[in-house]
């Protein structure tokens, strides 16, 4: 009997034991499952890096909003040295280092007017160090006037293997020491240009992935070394493509450089935007109004760019003066809502005139400098939406489309 028992209670014992060891088996398991559910959220869920103190935020933001300016725009002074020899070329004037300084000289030194309509001007390398007939540097000059200097970096375009033709940006290596430098020498904004064409198999996932993330690691860099960096995805105007397939394709492409931004963790708010506006192709046999034009260009921007976004600077992309000015002023006047300051970065939208009264002549300076300050105080009018056409001819009404524009 008393063997019988305690082998039951061993029994009960045993049952008990296991029982225990089961329970404390399945809470470690539930309690290991939980923890390493966490660790796995965790090493998923998006994570904000601390890239920009509060202070190089506020900075890059005022920057910005000090170009963009209500009626300011910027002056793109930033050719290369190759693309100023074609245009002196076209007018008779020897691409030298001193007569490219000599037309930069006339167009920094206009009068005050130009302090109420230009905001910022974009220098290319050799610029940013020359000076004037007195020897004031023109950065200097240029900061003196309140206006903000700029600097071309990127280093132009190259094939894109793999792809029909098509290219991407080349220039980051050593970019952020080059950011570095220009900082110190007085710059604080800072322009990248990709490229990108309309065809019937283009621009290709490939290509705009590319140059997104391209745009975004050179936007990140000069974040770091407080520079606003203007964005510019260029789609070129080259094709016969209407309206609506420029619409869809810079919505693609805008779509695709606002996540790339995102990823790479840039400040918005310290960023300005220079897209080409949604115009048919150059060889398109349909002719559109300047309204058309503004509607589809302001939907693309609404669908695809952020409200934090400070400006959007629009480049002329081969328009006539007188077409990027109404344009633009189409643009403001579109009955859609618009969260950015949407102005002008202009190269020879602005400059067309002034060159061709120029010539290389010193005796045609003043001319010159008035014929570049009339179209900056027009497309500062057009920024506002209050600019009214008289339907100009002659220089102001001249295609400056070039074909597959590279500087």
């Amino acid at each position: 009997m008393e063997i019988s028992k305690l082998s039951q209670n061993f029994f009960t014992l045993t049952v008990e034991l296991n029982r225990f060891y089961v329970t404390l088996f399945l809470h470690s398991l539930c309690l290991s499952l939980s923890l390493f559910l966490s660790v796995s959220l965790f090493i998923r869920m998006p994570h904000q890096y601390p890239a920009l103190t509060t202070e190089q935020k506020k900075e890059l933001q005022e920057i910005a909003e000090r170009i963009t300016t209500p009626g300011k725009g910027i002056l793109a002074a930033d050719e290369s040295t190759g693309s100023m020899g074609k245009r002196l070329s076209a007018i008779g004037v020897d691409n030298t280092e001193e007569n490219r300084r000599l037309y930069r000289q006339l167009l920094f030194t206009a009068d005050e007017r130009m302090d109420a309509c230009i905001g910022g001007v974009i220098f290319f390398h050799e610029t940013l160090y020359q000076s004037t007939d007195d020897g004031t540097n023109f950065a200097q000059l240029i900061k003196d006037r309140g206006i903000v200097v700029g600097i071309k970096v990127d280093k132009g375009v190259v094939p894109l293997a793999g792809t029909d033709g098509e290219t991407t940006t080349q220039g980051l290596d050593g970019l952020a020491e080059r950011c570095a430098q220009y900082k110190a020498d007085g710059a604080d904004f800072a322009k990248w240009r990709s490229v990108l064409k309309i065809s019937e198999h283009t621009p290709s996932e490939l290509a705009i992935m590319e140059n997104a993330n391209v745009l975004a690691r050179y936007a990140s860099i000069c974040q770091q070394n407080g520079i606003v960096p203007i964005v510019e995805p260029e789609i070129l105007p080259d094709g016969d493509h209407d309206l609506k397939r420029c619409q869809y394709v810079t919505e693609k492409v805008l779509a695709a450089v606002y996540k790339a931004l995102s990823d790479h963790h840039v400040y918005l708010e310290g960023t300005l935007l220079k897209p080409n506006m949604v115009t048919p192709g150059h060889a398109c046999s349909k002719k559109y109004t300047s309204e058309e034009i503004a509607m589809a260009t302001v939907t693309a921007l609404r669908r695809t760019v952020p409200p934090a976004v400070t400006g959007v600077t629009f480049l002329s992309g081969g328009q006539s003066e007188e077409e990027a000015s109404i344009n633009l002023n189409a643009i403001n006047l579109c009955p859609l809502g618009k969260p950015w300051a949407l102005t002008f970065s202009y190269g020879r939208a602005l400059q067309a005139s002034a060159l061709n009264t120029w010539r290389g002549e010193r005796e045609n300076e003043k001319a010159a400098a008035e014929q570049f300050i009339k179209r900056a105080e027009l497309n500062g009018l057009a920024a506002q939406g209050k600019y009214e056409s008289t339907g100009e001819s002659g220089a102001a009404g001249q295609s400056l489309y070039v074909a597959n524009h590279a500087y």
